[in-house]
């Protein structure tokens, strides 16, 4: 689970973190097909195999994901065989998406804007979560509950976000240079440690981790301050928009309904995630509490009215103004709703 960069090349280098690995088909999976094929060829109709496509994963497999694994346990992706990539280090999501290994893949509008920056042909097809997961973590005995906190406090983070605490300050009307920004690694064990007063993280990882341990903590949501990033957002390149439209079609489609089932039953999706993964490690406490905690990050009135996944021109402005801060000029045909528009409209 995770995190802005100055250009397309850091943003590959911290995304080189982690580790990759490609699902496959289960032996039932595989069953299934055989006998699906089976009972067409009895009815004498010739037997239609479900095309094969991959959904690139921005990061290791967890509840993050948990609706599109519940669209591939439940079939929800409606002729297509989805193979899901996990990401994290060492498995960025844009080459894949470039060079067609995957259809679909799950970044971020910034580190989007990089890459068309750099000349990849990507459009954002989906926006999972409405409100971008950034957010400064604390202890009430020092909260930060608001940016005016921040001048003043030592701030545990990557050195590489520092353009988005500087978006924050701005936003805000700040003075970033009076926040001490001590580098540290992606752990919550420098604030409990006394070593910062606060640090920058999502609010779906640090503070979960400090919650399961017992550890009250506060979270000052980003977003909530004007910081208007699209987070865990669905891109493809502008030639599968065009020339596989039906098969990007009919992956969105089953994204919606995973993702709706998953609003619906955190609990299910957190038991089906541990059940699909159980080599990778996961505290299922803390996927649970993940998990109910993205909700209201990937759902509001604007999904409630339009259906998941749905931005609007003013979202849309927003995040190019906080875009702008980041060193991110783009324009709005980055966003291109038409696939959305036809899920939800059928």
């Amino acid at each position: 689970m995770t995190p802005c960069g100055a250009a397309l090349t850091l943003i590959l280098e911290k995304e080189r973190d982690i580790m990759r690995t490609t699902a496959s088909l289960t032996r039932r999976g595989l069953l299934g097909a055989g006998a699906a094929a089976m009972g067409l060829a009895a009815l004498g109709r010739p037997a239609r195999a479900n095309i094969p496509v991959s959904l690139q994963l921005s990061w290791l497999h967890s509840t993050q994901f948990a609706g599109s694994y519940i669209a591939k346990q439940r079939g929800f992706y409606e002729g297509l065989d989805v193979t899901l990539l996990q990401g994290g280090p060492n498995a960025p999501v844009e080459p894949p998406v470039v060079s067609g290994t995957a259809l679909v893949g799950i970044s971020a509008a910034d580190y989007t804007a990089a890459a068309v920056a750099q000349g990849a042909p990507f459009r954002i097809i989906g926006v999972a979560m409405q409100n971008n997961p950034f957010a400064i973590a604390s202890l009430p005995a020092n909260p930060v509950r608001s940016p005016a906190d921040l001048p003043g406090k030592r701030i545990g983070m990557s050195l590489a976000n520092t353009p988005v605490l500087e978006a924050l300050c701005q936003l805000n009307g700040v003075d970033a240079s009076a926040i001490e920004v001590v580098p540290t690694q992606y752990s919550p064990q420098p604030l409990l440690a006394g070593e910062v007063d606060c640090l920058l993280c999502w609010a779906t990882d640090l503070p979960v981790a400090m919650t399961v341990q017992g550890v009250e903590n506060e979270t000052m949501l980003m977003a909530d301050h004007g910081y208007a990033v699209h987070s865990q957002t669905y891109i493809v390149t502008e030639e599968s928009l065009a020339e596989r439209r039906a098969e990007i079609v009919a992956l969105m489609a089953g994204e919606v309904a995973g993702w709706e089932a998953y609003r619906v039953d955190t609990a299910a999706a957190t038991a089906l995630t541990l059940e699909m993964f159980p080599d990778a490690g996961l505290d299922p406490e803390a996927q649970l509490l993940q998990a109910e905690r993205q909700v209201p990050l990937m759902f509001s009135e604007l999904t409630d009215a339009n259906g998941f996944g749905w931005w609007t021109d003013e979202t849309v402005a927003a995040n190019i103004e906080t875009l702008a801060l980041l060193g991110r000029e783009v324009t709005a045909d980055l966003w291109d709703r038409s696939i959305l528009e036809e899920v939800h409209g059928a």
